[in-house]
């Protein structure tokens, strides 16, 4: 308080009891802040260390990382007392550190009316209870600098919001969807009786994709046309990509470096890259932590 802080300054001139009376203080609220004052400095000296914790792990992060993100990767280094995200996120409003949170949108699903509908088997439950249980997928955009554009699909588990299986091309052609399912079933080994859940997309609705599910016994699923919280989960994962590769620029600079900055991020995102779904870890620790942490939690 500046008041008692120029109490604290005059009272060599005068008494405490004169001055709290010409600035209507409360002498005990005055003796109260001075008492505190160690206990005060300490704590300007803990946010100043933390501080420069939280500074660096926020350029680590390239400003991709939130209060709780921080937090949790905080808590995971040595040596160090524990800390609240609360915190945290008060240190980096002091220190002006904010995560990135702009939005774009642009239509990639050109549905196909002559084509079957096949039923919503998730009615927006984005869960299951083990891996290879459900998938969603969808296609997004990324905008290159010379006016063209580059699209990357996904296929991503329910259980743990792992990317499983993903194709990047200049084209949205039904063999960029396949080769994403192809993909996934690379990693899981097998994809029978799984569910796989998209958007009403021409690509999703071709008969060769069709015939690619079926061969792999997968069961497809669609939410309703022209609604894309049936597919949150899918729409959260490109937001987050765009969000956090093109950061303040608007274009990939080239194709060449949107395929590796794509997948240089996709990569961290399955390994490294904290999801607040996960408790904090990332995807693939989340899978191999998982039974671990949900008996923990119980």
């Amino acid at each position: 308080m500046i008041r008692f802080q120029f109490v604290d300054d005059a009272q060599k001139n005068h008494s405490v009891k004169r001055i709290c009376e010409v600035l209507k203080l409360n002498r005990s609220s005055y003796y109260k802040w001075k008492n505190s004052s160690s206990a005060r400095r300490k704590r300007l000296i803990s946010d100043a260390i933390l501080g420069a914790r939280v500074t660096t792990v926020f350029t680590a992060e390239n400003g991709c990382y939130g209060a709780k993100r921080i937090t949790a990767e905080l808590k995971d280094q040595i040596d160090h007392d524990p800390v609240n995200h609360k915190r945290v996120a008060r240190i980096m409003r002091s220190l002006k550190l904010c995560g990135y949170t702009k939005k774009r949108k642009v239509t990639t699903t050109v549905s196909d009316q002559k084509k079957p509908v096949f039923p919503d088997l998730v009615g927006r439950k984005f869960t299951a209870d083990k891996p290879n249980q459900l998938y969603v997928g969808d296609i997004t955009y990324l905008p290159i600098a010379d006016g063209s554009n580059m699209y990357l699909a996904t296929v991503i588990d329910c259980y743990s919001r792992r990317l499983v299986g993903f194709s990047i091309a200049d084209h949205m052609r039904t063999s960029l969807v396949q080769d994403a399912l192809l993909m996934a079933k690379g990693q899981r080994g097998n994809l029978k009786g799984a569910i796989f859940h998209s958007d009403h997309g021409s690509v999703y609705t071709s008969n060769a994709f069709q015939d690619a599910c079926k061969d792999l016994g997968i069961k497809q699923s669609m939410g309703s046309i022209g609604t894309s919280a049936d597919n949150a989960l899918a729409e959260s994962f490109n937001a987050a990509l765009k969000r956090e590769v093109l950061q303040d620029s608007k274009t990939f600079m080239n194709q060449l470096l949107c395929r590796r900055d794509v997948f240089r991020w996709c990569t961290r995102y399955n390994t490294v890259r904290r999801h607040s779904w996960c408790r904090y870890l990332a995807p693939a620790v989340f899978e191999e932590r998982g039974p671990a942490i949900l008996k923990s939690a119980s």
